[in-house]
């Protein structure tokens, strides 16, 4: 059997095991003996998001409701990991809509965040994934989301710049075409922690 195949069936523990040699530790000392059975579960929660779908972050979670004004959640924490090296990015998420008739329960918002920030992932893909949820759940007037995060794989290892921080943004429907609404929502933003 040759090595990516016999790869592919040996378990997540196996793997950091086999990882721990090449590294040049001993996965039998006393420190590491659980490490392979800590990393796997570890793993397994950190990525949880990948079997997760949105319907079922938001249940029965959506309501019908005559209200036009901007809903706003601020400083949604999230934790990920860059699919380019494994590493924790972390930070917060900045989602606001304008409902259509329906409102998302306000606990769905982190819930949604969850789903899609709990997996291998790029931030610029995340949060416009996490806008494009929200707009095809509650089919609003606009959706509007900014993420700021810290990226352990910019601050441990190749620039090693420990004071950066990155900002995406994904603004849909009347955010995007409506220059007031996109104002208002980036002024909030902005406000944060002031």
């Amino acid at each position: 059997m040759d090595g990516p195949v016999r790869a592919a069936m040996l378990s997540t523990e196996e793997l950091v095991r086999r990882l721990l040699e090449n590294l040049g530790e001993d996965p039998a000392r006393e420190g590491l003996l659980r490490t392979p059975e800590r990393v796997a579960r570890s793993l397994s929660e950190l990525t949880q998001g990948r079997a997760q779908s949105v319907e079922e972050a938001v249940g029965g979670g959506v309501f019908q409701e005559d209200v036009s004004e901007m809903v706003v959640v601020k400083d949604v924490e999230f934790y990920s990991l860059c699919e380019h090296h494994m590493l924790p990015f972390f930070g917060r998420v900045h989602v606001a809509y304008i409902p259509d008739g329906r409102i998302l329960g306000l606990s769905k918002i982190p819930r949604i965040v969850d789903v899609f920030s709990r997996r291998l992932q790029v931030q610029e893909r995340m949060t416009v994934q996490i806008a494009e949820a929200i707009q095809d759940v509650v089919k609003p007037k606009g959706v509007g989301v900014v993420a700021d995060a810290s990226h352990l794989c910019m601050m441990m290892r190749g620039v090693q710049k420990q004071n950066s921080s990155t900002m995406t943004s994904c603004l849909l429907g009347s955010f995007r075409s409506d220059f007031r609404t996109r104002s208002e929502f980036l002024g909030l933003v902005r406000s944060i922690g002031r």
